[in-house]
């Protein structure tokens, strides 16, 4: 006779579905009484389509499709500005396809999210679409094979197009387009690094380098790692703004030593200096950046503040300081609630620390900690557990009760708006780890372009105009939603769309 199952049957099961709902509703009321704020979980709607007839859906489409239109027109100008300015190798005589219109068109592949060359090719140049996008985009005078883009690529300076992102960043600062989502009146952003693509041959001198086990012995990897520069804001708009590619050949090759990412961190920080000299800059960092070199002698020296992430095991003599003075700071601590999480800081300013030979340098530095617990359904039983975290951050400035808030929770816990950022990048659709050429160079004016169309596509998505859209569809949805427009015939009076492109347009962000 077999042993009866362990396992709940499906009564059991749905009475457990059923109480698991009852105890968090009584959960979520227990915390609002509380004053704490359960984070809301958002979604694409599961309902079927809110269209009942075709000509609703042809007005939802063409009305998405124009105004995304405008927002990049808007925006446009500001870029090829910049773009312009590109010396044009080519012989004015063969020339078909203007400099600034190949731009474009390499703008548009990552905007409407072309996974590669080759789909680029194949859905951008059906004639629905080509019909459409010129329709949308006027100044497109005819849509180029990729490999034209490709082979220009080769021959200009493709730092050009991450200064025309640069250009699109200063023109929205200048208009005040931020001004909402600042840090204590500074600009947050957010230093991370990434591995971009791996390959197991040498495809250029440039190229990183690692050794790996493989079976019993060990095999070389040539890999590509890009520091990245994002402004990242409280309400969860991350701005590409800048990329520093790591190079075997910017090591030193006499000492067999790579190049690293805190020596890209400094070739990045003296750029975006010289690109934004009197900018008002407050640096988020991970783990890696705790160092006297990174802090005093860039960031102290540029002006700028920071919020750095400190280790437990990183600068043991500050975390000594801190752990003897916190005790006799007893006004040094605050409790506060922040979404459904229970904080309680504690910090001490005024922290000495040495570095350099023979500890000759002297920096002060502010540390602060967080202490925070939250209450959750455990994933294996229908029971409340209390989940506790601590995080920890070196301030440039000192701190209180009056700017803990905003420095903590509202810049230094954003640090992770880049890395989501790069996850989108790598996994929604701009395929950062796709190289979409073997030459180096090349390779870098994609990712540009990659980081403007991702810049482009971030606008549209805070802008008010869009709002509904992207709610109900999600942002890829909507992507997807807008390339099923400019596919087929969807704009039944070309007329109105030319005359609502022409429109003046103000951008407004959410």
């Amino acid at each position: 006779m077999s042993k009866p199952s362990s396992r709940p049957g499906r009564e059991e099961i749905k009475t457990q579905r059923k109480e698991r709902k009852r105890i968090e509703r009584e959960l979520r009321k227990r915390q609002e009484i509380e004053g704490l704020t359960p984070p809301k979980q958002v979604c694409i709607s599961n309902g079927k389509s809110e269209y009942r007839t075709v000509e609703e859906e042809r007005e939802a489409r063409t009305d998405a499709a124009i105004n995304q239109a405008r927002i990049l027109q808007s925006r446009l100008p500001v870029i090829l500005k910049r773009l312009a300015k590109i010396a044009d190798p080519r012989n004015p005589r063969k020339i078909k396809h203007k400099l600034t219109v190949l731009m474009v068109y390499g703008i548009l592949t990552f905007v409407y999210q072309m996974a590669s060359r080759r789909e680029a090719n194949s859905e951008m140049t059906r004639p629905m679409f080509v019909e459409n996008l010129m329709l949308l985009f006027p100044g497109l005078e005819s849509i180029p094979h990729h490999d034209t883009l490709m082979r220009l690529l080769c021959r200009i300076d493709v730092n050009q197009i991450e200064s025309a992102n640069l250009d699109l960043v200063k023109n929205l600062i200048r208009k005040k387009k931020f001004k909402r989502y600042l840090v204590d009146q500074y600009y947050p952003v957010a230093i991370d690094g990434t591995q971009k693509l791996v390959r197991d041959t040498l495809w250029s001198e440039e190229c990183l380098e690692r050794k790996v086990k493989e079976g019993e012995g060990t095999a070389k990897q040539y890999y590509v790692y890009v520091l990245e520069a994002n402004l990242v804001f409280s309400n969860g708009m991350n701005i590409p703004l800048m990329s520093e590619f790591l190079s075997y050949t910017d090591g030193d090759i006499s000492r067999n030593k790579q190049d690293c990412e805190l020596e890209a961190f400094k070739r990045l920080a003296k750029r975006l200096k010289a690109e934004f000299p009197c900018l008002r800059i407050m640096v988020l960092a991970d783990g890696l950046y705790p160092n006297g070199p990174v802090m005093n002698d860039i960031c102290r020296k540029y002006g700028w503040q920071f919020m750095i992430v400190l280790q437990d095991k990183s600068l043991p003599s500050v975390w000594e300081e801190y752990d003897g003075l916190k005790g006799l700071q007893p006004d040094n601590k605050l409790k506060m609630n922040w979404g459904n999480r229970r904080q309680q800081f504690q910090w001490v300013n005024n922290i000495y620390y040495y570095y350099g030979p023979n500890g000759r340098k002297k920096l002060t530095l502010h540390l602060v900690t967080c202490e925070e617990s939250w209450e959750e359904l455990d994933k294996h039983s229908n029971e409340v557990i209390t989940k506790t975290s601590r995080h920890a951050w070196i301030s440039s400035e000192p701190l209180d009760k009056g700017n803990i808030h905003k420095r903590c929770n509202l810049g230094a816990r954003h640090r992770w708006g880049i890395e989501s950022s790069i996850l989108v990048e790598k996994r929604q659709g701009y395929q950062y780890e796709h190289c979409f050429s073997y030459d180096w160079h090349v390779m870098k004016g994609y990712h540009y372009l990659m980081r403007l169309g991702h810049a482009l596509n971030v606008l549209a998505q805070y802008a008010e105009c869009l709002g509904g859209f992207i709610k109900n569809m999600g942002v890829r949805g909507f992507i997807h939603f807008i390339k099923g427009t400019l596919s087929a015939p969807w704009f039944s009076d070309p007329q109105r769309v030319k005359d609502r492109i022409a429109v003046p347009f103000q951008l407004r962000l959410i």
